[in-house]
């Protein structure tokens, strides 16, 4: 509809334009066989029980096997029915999510992204390229000074680094939920450190803010000498997770999963990702998505498992059906499924086939940090090494 009516946002249709997309979402039930209810008790009653009904779907128990959350500990989810406030009223409305320190560095700043005229879902689920929290900044410095206090009242009562979700209703600051953030293994460790510098935590509550996983991720590779390679850059988006990922193009998450039983390294190209991929998220060594900003689906996922995203490439023009992306820019390029590229997630270009990778470096942070975890720790681990490479 928005196609048809030549307009980018969903405020920018008319109301005949939103009568027609109402006709056309009523006419996906009867597809089903169902007709929308009209009740709003139904309705209230129909989405407390979809929620209920998500616990075991295909998605939900991937994602807890991915996360290594073991089923007997659980017992299910909840539901929350509240009154709503809305992002999209008018225009002194938005929406944001974001992060009270850098989840790709650990710099101690807000990061995130604030989206005008919108809800939630918009930022989230990457339907609109929002912009960085900074304009927030320019734009409303009183409502950018209440979020700055919030996010630091957040971390010093949870003891950790929140990501956020906020709204504005009419000029007025709502904070709809707070949760520990997602980072990376660098951000992680820098973090940690930071808040034993502020006296937010302790030594040894900091060490158990680092995971093993995000220890591991330090270890990855980066690109060899990137700049030699300029002339091989095909397209750029936003820099959602930082490190680097070269493999093989695929387009949906059952091909990502089958190139990875086969030993390939893949990476998975979407309009923009939902909980639906999660599988093929993980089996994938990077993710690339045409929508969607550094709070989107793609990007916190990709964050909390250390792999090399870039999200809002808005020269792809992807075809699933056909298993190609045409990339618009100032020399179009028509990639296929099983085509080479590589990501840099630290900087959000795209190159043809494949980049040399060279290993990473430790900073002066992960040497303290190892340096608390041995003075804490009570049981030693001996590796065994056989080759100067295992060392």
């Amino acid at each position: 509809v928005k196609e048809e009516a030549n307009v980018k946002n969903d405020c920018e249709l008319g109301v005949e334009d939103l009568k027609q997309v109402l006709v056309e979402y009523f006419e996906v039930y009867r597809g089903h066989g169902v007709v929308f209810p009209e009740d709003p008790m139904e309705q209230l009653l129909n989405t407390i029980c979809s929620v209920f009904n998500s616990w075991n779907s295909p998605r939900a128990i991937t994602f807890r096997q991915v996360q290594k959350i073991p089923e007997d500990k659980l017992v299910g989810t909840a539901v929350t029915v509240q009154a709503m406030v809305f992002g999209n009223r008018d225009d002194n409305s938005g929406t944001g999510v974001l992060f009270t320190r850098d989840p790709n560095t650990g710099e101690p700043k807000l990061y995130g992204e604030y989206l005008k005229q919108a809800q939630g879902e918009d930022v989230v689920a990457g339907i609109r390229t929002p912009q960085p929290i900074s304009t927030l900044e320019e734009e409303s410095p009183e409502l950018y000074q209440q979020l700055l206090h919030n996010a630091s009242q957040l971390e010093k009562y949870y003891r950790e680094m929140q990501e956020v979700e906020f709204t504005v209703e009419s000029g007025r600051l709502y904070m709809l939920q707070s949760r520990t953030g997602k980072r990376n293994g660098a951000a992680a460790v820098r973090i940690a450190v930071d808040m034993v510098n502020e006296g937010v935590v302790t030594i040894p509550e900091a060490i158990n803010m680092v995971s093993p996983d995000h220890l591991e991720q330090l270890l990855h590779h980066q690109f060899d000498n990137v700049d030699k390679f300029r002339n091989r850059r095909i397209a750029r988006g936003l820099p959602a997770s930082p490190g680097a990922a070269v493999g093989q193009l695929v387009f949906d998450p059952e091909a990502a999963e089958k190139y990875q039983k086969e030993g390939k390294n893949e990476i998975m190209c979407r309009t923009e990702t939902s909980p639906e991929d999660i599988g093929g998220m993980h089996a994938a060594v990077g993710i690339l998505t045409q929508r969607g900003g550094m709070t989107s689906h793609a990007a916190v996922i990709a964050r909390g498992w250390g792999k090399a995203c870039i999200v809002g490439c808005e020269e792809l023009c992807i075809d699933v059906a056909a298993c190609t992306v045409k990339i618009t820019g100032d020399q179009p390029i028509m990639l296929n499924e099983g085509d080479f590229v590589s990501l840099d997630g630290s900087t959000g270009f795209v190159y043809s086939n494949k980049l040399p990778l060279c290993p990473p470096t430790m900073s002066d942070e992960m040497h303290l940090f190892m340096k608390w975890v041995d003075e804490t720790r009570e049981l030693g681990v001996h590796a065994n090494a056989d080759t100067p490479k295992d060392a």
